[in-house]
């Protein structure tokens, strides 16, 4: 189970590493190649919530298997896609299908594991979790640069045929109650899969079309919120929701939510920042990328029997709160980036975001999941696991906001010290201008344009450098009010296993 849910957190990043590569490989123009993720996004998001009921419905056992069969086929057909407009419809059904992997996981852990166990389990399964996304960009820009785009989806055969093969013999924890398709909330069902999904498509394409400037955007937002609203009154007015709200009013599971979502922010937003400045600013190719980033995976593994060994013998609060606080100081600690900043220069900044990973996953799964009573449990699980990938969808959404809005702010304020009082920058560009005029053997006016392009672009690049150091502030500022958020979360007692006629 833990593979399925790796596969399809994996997807995620591995092709956002090489979107150009596939909007190449398809003849694709560049407004269509982000639709290959926003699709795949607003289908997992989608369907996430609704895994609770779907496994109350179908089992674990059986929408594990279809979950995986789905994913698997579907992966085939990414490969095999003929166009752009292929490439869209076959990644939607990928993500849609293959989204019920993920929560189900959590929820079942809670099943196999008792007592002290649980917390192990969470340790390893919330690692698993964040550190997919993590080695995406690593695991894509090798199969892009030394096979091509099509094995970015064939790599999902093999373990998906297995997973698919081995889950109806090996999970056995529930049985299907058909009956529940009966008195079904489809009108809620409409609703969230119309917010969630509209809410998706205007964090995803925002940032690129200028926010409320767009109208199609604006159109996307009122949706969205009407749609909310309405979902939020159905769920609270039906007997029997598909995702349980109700469940919020439970302390620990609404803060364990929200500390879900801060986790989303950071794992998915510095996935989205850091290939960005590597590829932008330095020039980095996909594998070079995903390189200078793996150290976070590998700091994520090593934080894993610490973390392990420490809940054995302090409150997991606490745990929570050195994990909080130590990925905001990552943040902090990447604030100083400068335009000369590499894999060595990130090397520490990327352990301190690592390392803490395990920290700050798996007590909230612990401590808000572990909160609940078990009838409550698979409809509240779906909630609590997109939370965290929303805090990721509206974490980069806002690193976009900034990048774009930021980057032209600071740049105005670089020019205005380059004027004629500027003697270094005046000295510079006669120096430039001279060295291309002898080297071409061309006019000195064409080369004073020639010194004036290098001037702004260098000029550029110092912005943009600055905006992203904005863009990890923000970040950190969101970890340091999580980390004072953590002691009002109630301790969990961990469970003892029931004995045969607790029933």
């Amino acid at each position: 189970m833990c593979i399925g849910m790796f596969m399809a957190l994996l997807d995620i990043q591995i092709v956002a590493s090489s979107l150009q590569d596939i909007g190449g490989g398809l003849s694709a123009a560049q407004d269509q190649i982000s639709w290959v993720q926003t699709a795949y996004l607003i289908a997992e998001i989608t369907m996430i919530p609704l895994s609770g009921w779907l496994t109350r419905v179908f089992s674990t056992r059986w929408l594990f298997t279809a979950s995986a069969v789905g994913f698997t086929f579907t992966s085939l057909l990414c490969g095999l896609a003929w166009n752009i407009e292929s490439m869209i419809v076959f990644r939607a059904l990928q993500g849609l299908l293959g989204a019920s992997m993920i929560p189900t996981v959590f929820t079942s852990s809670f099943h196999y594991f008792q007592g002290q166990r649980r917390v192990y389990a969470a340790a390893v399964i919330g690692t698993i979790a964040s550190i997919a996304p993590t080695l995406g960009p690593v695991i894509g820009g090798w199969i892009t640069d030394t096979l091509n785009w099509h094995w970015l989806f064939y790599i999902n055969l093999i373990p998906g045929a297995a997973v698919a093969i081995l889950i109806p013999s090996l999970v056995k924890i529930d049985k299907p109650d058909l009956s529940l398709l009966k008195d079904a909330d489809y009108l809620g069902i409409v609703l969230m899969a119309i917010g969630l999904g509209s809410l998706q498509y205007v964090l995803e394409e925002g940032a690129r079309w200028n926010w409320f400037d767009d109208v199609t955007i604006r159109t996307f937002t009122v949706i969205a919120i009407v749609a909310g609203i309405l979902f939020i009154i159905r769920s609270f007015t039906f007997k029997n929701p598909v995702v349980d709200l109700r469940a919020l009013g439970n302390r620990n599971f609404f803060l364990g939510c929200v500390l879900s979502f801060v986790t989303g922010v950071g794992i998915f937003a510095t996935i989205y920042l850091t290939p960005l400045f590597l590829g932008y600013v330095r020039g980095y190719s996909a594998w070079q990328t995903g390189v200078a980033i793996a150290i976070t995976g590998v700091a994520s593994l090593v934080g894993v029997p610490f973390y392990i060994v420490l809940a054995k013998k302090f409150d997991i609060r606490w745990l929570m709160m050195f994990g909080m606080a130590c990925f905001g100081l990552s943040m902090f600690s990447f604030t100083p980036i400068t335009h000369d900043w590499g894999a060595n220069e990130l090397f520490l900044p990327q352990i301190l975001r690592g390392f803490p990973q395990v920290f700050v996953v798996a007590p909230a799964v612990t401590l808000g999941l572990g909160s609940l009573s078990p009838e409550r449990l698979k409809y509240a699980s779906g909630l609590f696991n997109m939370m965290r990938n929303l805090g990721g969808a509206i974490g980069i959404a806002v690193c976009g906001t900034i990048l774009n809005d930021r980057t032209n702010l600071h740049f105005l304020r670089l020019t205005e010290h380059l004027n004629a009082t500027n003697t270094a920058m005046t000295e510079w560009l006669h120096n430039v201008g001279a060295h291309f005029t002898a080297l071409n053997a061309g006019d000195a006016v064409h080369g004073n344009a020639v010194a004036l392009k290098q001037l702004w672009s260098l000029t550029y690049r110092e912005a943009q450098v600055q905006t992203f150091a904005d863009a990890f502030f923000v970040i950190a500022i969101c970890f340091v009010l999580a980390t004072f958020s953590v002691p009002l979360l109630r301790k969990v007692a961990a469970p003892v296993k029931p004995v045969t006629d607790a029933h």
